[in-house]
């Protein structure tokens, strides 16, 4: 399954490079060193067809320009955190406020606008790319000297596997996530409302109006958030609900149900009309659904669409939002002696 490189662009003269994964059932992932970011991903339809399921930009100026995360790596802390404050051992850490009053997904200079380095390895049933990149102690207002380790990987299962390892020289706060937004029709041209869900997640995290938890996790029970079993993403994304209203739709974390296996279920999306069926599996205990709320038709992307509101979504494995400063969530500290390992699956198929 070999892998082919290619000059994606420049940024300030740095060389960024383009790496396309092809196994061997003909399914495509390309991914780019500027922000260990999914560009692509074209899997088969119900008729064999072959198709783009996430958004993207044919060119790295589209990733350069102002855009919501599409396709890369956010951290160091995905989501948000609280007026982008935290201590550790009773010091206060004050990050960049990059969406008022909150911190957003790492900050203005967040890992998705970093260049990592990177190497290839490939074998007969997959291919990988491994992408590191070190973010010095005090980078967008975070303690420690971090190390961090992505890869991704496309085997002949049609998965593929985000493998996420990271260190720190000193307590830090950690939270990684990809932010590839789906749509498994036609790659956005249309909405994805008739997207068929189903969450294994029988709670959720409610926010206050700025989109920060309130503390307690809820159940999804005789709530437009239960996905317990089937239901279309639009079926009841415009009811007059509190928290709908709060995020213009769905921007919410679910917690994910307990399993005896560290890598469990977490999703799946259906779209009956291409056949095609995306299911997640993670070891995270949180999964963020977003269904591109804000989206405005600014923004030109793959096969020259213009993505207008809610024409893909989000599921970002993660942990829950505002985490450090929420000691009944599960913990994201990260030690010196300790190693943060963590793994989403993105699985393809089609009925």
């Amino acid at each position: 399954m070999p892998i082919t490189q290619s000059l994606f662009g420049h940024l300030d003269e740095i060389p960024i490079d383009l790496y396309t994964l092809v196994n061997n059932n003909g399914m495509e992932v390309k991914i780019t060193n500027y922000g260990a970011t999914i560009t692509s991903i074209r899997t088969h339809d119900k008729i064999g067809i072959l198709g783009q399921a996430v958004l993207g930009f044919e060119t790295l100026e589209g990733y350069l320009q102002e855009q919501p995360f599409i396709g890369c790596t956010v951290g160091r802390y995905a989501n948000r955190i609280a007026n982008g404050q935290f201590s550790i051992d009773e010091k206060n850490y004050s990050l960049v406020t990059n969406s008022p009053p909150n911190h957003l997904h790492g900050g203005p200079k967040h890992f998705g606008q970093t260049v990592w380095q990177a190497e290839t390895k490939t074998n007969k049933r997959s291919s990988s790319v491994i992408l590191t990149y070190l973010s010095k102690d005090g980078e967008e207002g975070f303690p420690g000297n971090l190390a961090c380790k992505i890869t991704y990987t496309l085997n002949d299962q049609n998965a593929l596997v985000i493998d996420y390892h990271a260190t720190t020289d000193a307590p830090t706060v950690l939270n990684l996530s990809n932010h590839s937004y789906f749509n498994l029709q036609d790659a956005g041209k249309s909405t994805i409302l008739d997207h068929d869900l189903k969450l294994f997640a029988d709670h959720y995290t409610p926010v206050d109006k700025h989109c920060i938890p309130i503390g307690t996790i809820q159940s999804v029970k005789q709530t437009p958030f239960n996905f317990t079993t089937w239901n279309k993403i639009g079926a009841r994304i415009n009811k007059k609900h509190k928290q709908l209203l709060i995020g213009n739709g769905y921007d919410h974390n679910y917690v994910i149900n307990e399993s005896e296996h560290a890598l469990k279920i977490a999703a799946k999306v259906h779209d009956k009309k291409s056949g095609r069926l995306l299911t997640v599996h993670t070891t995270e205990p949180g999964i963020q659904f977003y269904t591109a709320n804000w989206f405005d038709g600014t923004l030109t992307g793959h096969e020259g669409i213009t993505y207008q509101k809610r024409c893909a979504f989000c599921l970002e494995t993660q942990h829950f939002p505002d985490s450090p400063n929420q000691d009944a969530f599960p913990s994201t500290l990260l030690q010196p002696d300790e190693e943060f390992t963590s793994q989403t699956v993105y699985q393809f198929s089609a009925r």
